[in-house]
């Protein structure tokens, strides 16, 4: 064996072996990074004087948590799907809008957030996301058509997942991504993130297997998904849809998302039946 073949050799032993170690730090590192969650919970609905409920209910031998939070004369539900930082307390900005535009709330937490028990992964927040759809249908009697699906930024692949696979009023999608793979990419354009990832949430697959109404919204200025994302989405998404342009950096609250209320609400309203 000539010694540029021994060489050869060493090289890609090396690369195999530091490949390998890279590949399993990555594998377990992963998780803390992607799902950011927070087990105390510092805010409720009664912090803002707002009536609502505790849920819990059982998935997979584990507890998911939840609030209801009812208003009177509401024109329909969301089941709100929340981003993959915190907790259900602190995502309670959105339930202001939702109730603005005067709709009930079903706001829950994933798996290992807040009070929910056991681990996020991404079966289970599909999990916990179909166990409060079979809540709301079925302990509460609510009209799947009187439902909307709404998932901002990671929540949106939940809510897709959840809408390819049940018939709600509509279904929007906030300021989310195609996968996680493409969103990895978009930082990191030559790291193969498909190789590595444990979490795949590939909602750009999902879309097309949507037979609701959707509303797909994000910001022009987006620095963590871009807009490009939101585009494909409603590229693949069937009609009856539409895209609402926004601005506003991916965590900005200014300006807030009330602004596009004359957007959003008449184009759920065409869709959502009252449940009474």
């Amino acid at each position: 064996m000539s010694k540029a073949v021994r060489v050869l050799k060493r090289v890609a032993a090396l690369f195999l072996s530091v490949l390998t170690v890279f590949y399993v730090v990555f594998f377990f590192a992963q998780q803390p990074l992607i799902y950011q969650s927070e087990r105390v919970v510092t805010h409720t609905p009664g912090t803002f004087g707002w009536k609502f409920e505790d849920v819990s209910l059982q998935v997979n031998g584990e507890t998911t948590t939840a609030w209801y939070i009812p208003i009177d004369n509401a024109r329909g539900t969301i089941l709100f799907c929340h981003g993959n930082g915190g907790n259900i307390g602190l995502h309670l900005d959105a339930t202001r809008l939702f109730r603005e535009m005067q709709y009930s709330v079903l706001i829950f937490d994933y798996g290992g957030y807040g009070k929910s028990t056991g681990s996020p992964s991404e079966p289970r927040i599909y999990a916990d996301a179909r166990a409060m759809w079979d809540y709301l249908v079925t302990q509460r009697k609510l009209p799947p058509d009187s439902i909307v699906i709404w998932g901002t930024s990671f929540g949106g692949a939940a809510a897709c997942d959840l809408a390819s696979n049940v018939k709600p009023a509509a279904l929007v999608l906030e300021s989310t991504f195609t996968s996680m793979a493409d969103a990895a990419f978009s930082e990191y354009p030559y790291f193969p993130a498909d190789w590595f990832l444990r979490s795949h949430f590939r909602s750009i697959e999902k879309i097309g297997s949507v037979q609701c109404p959707v509303l797909i919204m994000h910001s022009i200025d987006d620095t963590q998904y871009s807009i490009a994302h939101g585009r494909a989405l409603f590229q693949g998404a069937h009609e009856p849809k539409l895209f609402i342009e926004m601005r506003g950096d991916h965590y900005d609250t200014v300006p807030p998302r009330s602004i596009y209320i004359p957007e959003i609400a008449p184009f759920l309203a065409r869709y959502v039946k009252n449940p009474s």
